[in-house]
């Protein structure tokens, strides 16, 4: 038999530091592969031991925590002998299953979902971690419907069974829509499903996987954007009505920053620094990607700033605008985009794209620098902005034929 290496060494996460306090991990290794889980306490880290892997004894709850310590290696160590006894093969995943009581033979897609669900929680966002809630809730849909249950085993993952869940997704009319749901969407409710039963082959519950043979088939879809005279007829629009005042004014700066809703409400005074050509830029980051974004402050962004500098609620809040919610910023639009004709679906994302396309690329901003402005890891996610700019490129095209037109004539 294999020798097997095995330990358990008590950790503090230091990248999930809060007021100087850290939540306490058990590490396992098996044959120097590891893995670790939260055992849901916290401490100083000044009151912890990092040689020792343990809490310094100095006080009655530091040896209350050490013997809490205690009693869990000591029922990862049974985990490990159980395993040994069933002639298991030994990984620190296996023993973390056991300790949890995860047996593999039990496991389901809804155990799975809710294991993915609440082990995420500290390292997806918000907005990514409801998609996960959103895509459980179809598929509890899609069983009680299809099967007449409330669950499956893993085991009974198959290719029939990722079909007839895309075909109930195309055909399932959600109560808050009147139509069904595009492909794109389908997809993603799919390659949710996907990340999931991957999770669940690393973690050893599942050994075939029921995806080999299933292609997701994403459409490609065109960006919406303003066009320079849309952009400017929501511009020297002036409202009545103070709210829609303000929507119109967050717009227009999402237009002319590219920042998307999240990253605008979260913006505050000292986000506002002397960039490298002494001029005031932007310094902040995506919240769905922590990309750092440097943005120089184009003169109508900086009236909108200075318009808002003395409002009372942004004020209090420390922030550059007072916030609103997504949802009533995007109910508010549509009365913005009423009033100035616009037939588009004017979204605050739809800013970010005609900052892209209007007010940058259009106006021969180097996608590069575009790229960087938008907080984007690969220019070819900026890529997809400047395929659809049909003016630019007739500019473009035009300086060519001139330039041509001179070397003949020459």
């Amino acid at each position: 038999m294999e020798k097997v290496t095995f330990g358990i060494h008590f950790v503090l996460r230091m990248n999930k530091i809060t007021s100087g306090i850290a939540p306490v991990y058990a590490r396992i290794t098996v044959n120097s592969k590891r893995c670790e889980i939260s055992i849901k306490r916290r401490i100083l880290v000044e009151n912890w031991n990092i040689g020792k892997g343990m809490a310094k004894s100095s006080t009655a709850e530091n040896k209350q925590l050490n013997s809490y310590l205690e009693q869990i290696r000591k029922m990862m160590v049974q985990s490990y002998q159980d395993l040994v006894l069933e002639k298991q093969v030994i990984t620190a995943e296996a023993i973390k299953n056991k300790f949890l009581g995860l047996d593999i033979s039990d496991m389901t897609l809804c155990k799975l979902i809710e294991y993915h669900n609440t082990n995420c929680k500290e390292t997806l966002r918000w907005g990514t971690l409801k998609n996960y809630f959103t895509t459980k809730k179809y598929i509890e849909l899609f069983l009680k419907g299809k099967y007449k249950t409330s669950d499956i085993y893993l085991t009974s993952l198959n290719y029939k069974f990722l079909m007839d869940f895309e075909f109930f997704l195309r055909k399932y009319t959600p109560d808050d829509y009147h139509t069904t749901m595009g492909n794109n969407t389908v997809m993603k409710h799919i390659e949710r499903l996907r990340k999931m039963i991957k999770l669940a082959i690393r973690y050893e519950w599942l050994e075939k996987d029921p995806f080999i043979s299933f292609q997701q088939k994403f459409q490609r879809v065109e960006r919406g954007y303003l066009s320079e005279e849309e952009l400017k007829r929501i511009e020297e629009k002036e409202f009545s009505i103070p709210r829609l005042q303000y929507i119109k004014d967050l717009f227009v700066f999402g237009c002319y920053t590219g920042l998307a809703y999240i990253d605008v409400m979260q913006l505050t005074p000292d986000n506002i620094q002397i960039g490298i050509d002494k001029q005031y830029w932007l310094f902040t980051k995506r919240e769905k990607t922590d990309n750092p974004v440097r943005i120089p402050i184009l003169p109508v962004a900086m009236d909108i700033i200075s318009k808002y500098r003395n409002d009372l609620k942004a004020i209090v809040q420390n922030r550059l605008f007072p916030n609103i919610s997504n949802q009533k910023l995007n109910s508010y639009l549509k009365e913005v985009a009423d009033l100035c004709q616009i037939s588009k679906n004017l979204t605050f994302h739809l800013a970010r794209h005609t900052f892209a396309t209007t007010v940058t690329l259009t106006n021969g901003v180097p996608i590069e620098s575009v790229s960087k402005m938008l907080g984007h890891s690969k220019i070819s996610t900026t890529q997809i902005y400047a395929k659809v700019i049909e003016k630019k490129l007739g500019e473009d095209m035009k300086k060519l034929k001139e330039k041509l037109n001179e070397k003949r004539v020459g």
